[in-house]
């Protein structure tokens, strides 16, 4: 590369089509699908190091920490991240980047891409960035298609005026195809699927949407005039926010600029649509079965089995073509032929009035996370994990008092004037209307399990006193 590149990466999502591992509160790129650590973390790494500059990250405020979280895993650190008051679609996530890289680079050369894709082939793929850089630097939009193996019909597709390997001409896009026209463009050679991946100019783009999305250009630069910070992110102003249009950076922009390229790949690339994607990316047996957590396989075929419940099998018998999903608070069993339909699934759960639609069993906050290991009549217990350095906030509760003790690590644990350090297997009881705090002073993450009991034990129940995180 002749020239430092700016990653942009979107880092938001639904969570439906690979519910219920992944749900609006926690989707995909959170999780570890294919055992290579979290699609984030693999994004993030794919555009780090030699060549790449310092990532802009725009996500939503609920995911905020988890990024930051994982990305300090990385070793990775964020030049910004950028949160979006809503989701808004590609087209104004991308530009608030754009726009934010170019008050202090008019010059950047920027790389869009998506935080929850899988490429098997991470030195190839720096190779086509580095193929579409001297493009880019000419002025013009390059966009990476993935030479197709099979006639897929959950993508779209890219035509190229020709087969060659090196940057090209794009012809058009074209929309996701029935079966027979994706075979048909399979056999041709002339199509690529489209990866969501462009590089360019930050100035190019900004000229792009001047031409063909000007309200969009419009809103979202008064959004990011009027951006706070928060902690060290950066909050989009809601207001102008709200005013740009929900559209996709393909129907705003691509499909109507001129003179874009397109760098063919065919270093292994898949955007894990659905759960038969991710069986496609997963270690296989010979019967064609992938398995991740406790599982037992007993005369099954072409399967995914998966289970994120401890202490709990699942076990599937004679099944083919299937798909079988344990979570600790929901259960998905299906045909592999049904997978893009699980959002009639969650949509069927939202209306019953479900949780389990959006919410993921484990509840990330800024400091650790929490899980509900039973509730019943005025009791609760939980198990609570606290980062290495992290506190909670100073806070009390109204209706509930509450029970702690610590199963790994060591917790330093206020209780109104009193400061105790409790270590693996010593306890404390927090009063009603106690005012509180548990922090964790080690190097490794602090677990407890925590005993609620009262007459109300909502997360809504909760006076915060004092709080690190920017929280009322």
């Amino acid at each position: 590369m002749t020239q430092t590149i700016t990653p942009i990466i979107l880092c938001g999502g639904s969570g439906t089509r690979l519910w219920p591992l992944s749900r609006k509160s926690y989707p995909k790129q959170f999780s570890d699908l294919v055992g290579e650590g979290t699609l984030f973390q693999a994004s993030v790494g794919r555009v780090a190091g030699a060549g790449f500059a310092r990532p802009v990250v725009v996500t939503a405020s609920d995911f905020r920490f988890i990024v930051t979280q994982q990305m300090t895993e990385a070793g990775v650190d964020p030049a910004a991240v950028l949160l979006e008051p809503a989701p808004r679609n590609t087209a104004p996530a991308i530009l608030a980047a754009v726009l934010h890289i170019v008050a202090s680079d008019p010059g950047a050369l920027v790389l869009v891409t998506p935080s929850d894709h899988v490429v098997a082939d991470v030195d190839g793929f720096r190779a086509a960035v580095a193929a579409g850089a001297e493009v880019a630097q000419a002025g013009r939009i390059v966009t990476f298609g993935i030479r197709p193996d099979r006639p897929e019909t959950g993508y779209g597709y890219l035509e190229l005026e020709g087969t060659g390997d090196g940057p090209q001409p794009l012809r058009r896009f074209v929309e996701k195809p029935d079966a027979a026209t994706a075979q048909a463009m399979l056999e041709d050679g002339r199509y690529l699927w489209n990866a969501g991946l462009f590089l360019a100019r930050a100035d190019v783009l900004i000229a792009a949407f001047t031409a063909h999305a000007p309200a969009v250009l419009e809103a979202v630069t008064r959004s990011l005039a009027g951006a706070q910070p928060d902690l060290g992110f950066l909050r989009l102003d809601p207001a102008a926010w709200a005013e740009a249009e929900d559209i996709s950076i393909d129907y705003a922009v691509m499909e109507r600029a001129e003179g874009l390229s397109v760098v063919p790949f065919a270093g292994g690339w898949s955007d894990l649509g659905g759960w038969e994607a991710v069986w496609r990316e997963m270690p296989r047996d010979a019967a064609g079965v992938a398995s991740r957590g406790p599982v037992q396989a007993l005369e099954c075929r072409n399967t995914l089995l998966r289970s994120e419940t401890e202490g709990q099998v699942l076990v599937g018998l004679g099944l083919e073509d299937m798909i079988a999903v344990a979570m600790p608070d929901a259960v998905l069993v299906a045909p592999m032929d049904r997978a893009q339909d699980l959002r009639q699934a969650v949509s069927a759960l939202k209306v019953a009035g479900a949780r389990q639609a959006t919410e993921f069993p484990k509840d990330h906050r800024p400091w650790g996370w929490f899980e509900s290991l039973a509730l019943g009549e005025r009791f609760q217990v939980k198990r609570i994990l606290v980062h290495p350095g992290a506190a909670l906030s100073l806070q009390s509760h109204h209706h509930r008092s509450e029970h702690w003790i610590v199963v790994q690590g060591t917790a330093k644990v206020t209780v109104e004037d009193r400061v105790t350090l409790l270590s693996e297997n010593q306890s404390v009881y927090i009063p009603l209307g106690a005012v509180h705090r548990l922090e964790n002073p080690g190097k490794l993450p602090m677990v407890l399990i925590e005993v609620q009991t009262g007459a109300y034990l909502g997360e809504d129940d909760i006076i915060r006193h004092e709080d690190g995180y920017g929280r009322g």
